[in-house]
């Protein structure tokens, strides 16, 4: 699934941008389809996969009336994987590139969160909850393997996942140059389920055991220049930066909007922190849009 804004066909009608949002069932489809909404989409929700070709050809017999469609899929389609496939395909003989944004979150919250609503999940027949959860997770395996856009919505309410939306979408109009996010954590936390990318800085000294630097974190003058003077630091950035040029090129070949650097060290207050920053700078001077976020800093 490359993913392109919508083009234009020389001497032919609009082809309209589209974006697909699905993912599991209770992880925020519908917030997501509501942002985009507010942001002067047109959403289509619940749209059988097999209708998606129709709703382009609408699109763009209207001349670029209706020039960004998202429209919501989900396994309520018999077959769904299947069906979009096909519907991909569809789209892009036609010249659509749609992107597909899928959303997600843990076993633990999608069971919270059905049962605080006292509704059950799609997929669960006379099973529980989570053996529902654990259809759908199989269901949609490839689909979210070859996502253009995870979100995880397992920490996030309704307006910080609003938020994420906004922020990937909400000044994009006619834009394809790649966003980066660069994710600082702990592996004690476990690691991020939406990152593209997994950088492991625990192999520099932890400047947890120096008393000094204990209580500061990565952002903190002293910390960061201690982890950046360590044996094999300023080589692993180097070297990694120009991996990351790579990818961000081929990316860019292949239309890709979205890439999700994560950066871990133990508990992700001190080496993780101090390298993702260094990644954040490096990649905004090679022409990225980049936004850093440090997961786990304070949760100690």
């Amino acid at each position: 699934m490359k993913p392109t804004t919508g083009a234009n066909l020389p001497g032919g009608p609009q082809v309209p941008d589209i974006v697909i949002i699905t993912g599991m069932s209770g992880a925020g489809r519908s917030t997501a389809a509501k942002s985009l909404e507010d942001l002067d989409w047109f959403v289509v929700d619940n749209l059988p996969p097999g209708l998606l070709a129709t709703m382009a050809d609408l699109a763009q017999r209207g001349q670029g009336a209706v020039p960004r469609i998202a429209v919501v899929v989900d396994v309520r389609s018999r077959a769904f994987t299947t069906d979009l496939q096909s519907a991909f395909d569809d789209l892009e003989a036609r010249g659509a590139h749609p992107r597909v944004v899928f959303l997600e979150a843990s076993d633990d919250v999608l069971v919270r969160r059905f049962e605080s609503v006292r509704r059950p999940h799609p997929l669960q027949g006379d099973g529980r909850i989570v053996d529902g959860i654990a259809r759908e997770r199989e269901l949609l395996r490839d689909v979210r393997a070859e996502a253009d856009l995870v979100l995880d919505s397992s920490a996030l309410n309704v307006h910080e996942l609003r938020a994420k939306i906004v922020e990937f979408f909400g000044g994009e109009a006619g834009e394809s140059s790649l966003r980066a996010t660069v994710v600082s954590f702990g592996y004690k936390y476990g690691l991020p389920v939406d990152a593209d990318l997994v950088v492991d800085c625990r192999f520099l000294p932890n400047p947890h055991w120096i008393p000094e630097l204990r209580p500061q974190n990565g952002r903190d003058p002293a910390v960061r220049d201690y982890v950046l003077s360590r044996p094999g630091a300023k080589e692993f950035l180097d070297a990694y930066t120009e991996v990351l040029r790579l990818l961000a090129e081929g990316y860019e070949r292949e239309g890709k909007h979205y890439v999700t650097l994560a950066v871990g060290c133990t508990g992700g207050k001190h080496r993780s922190v101090a390298m993702a920053e260094q990644f954040g700078a490096r990649l905004a001077d090679e022409g990225l849009e980049v936004r850093v976020v440090h997961r786990d800093l304070g949760r100690e």
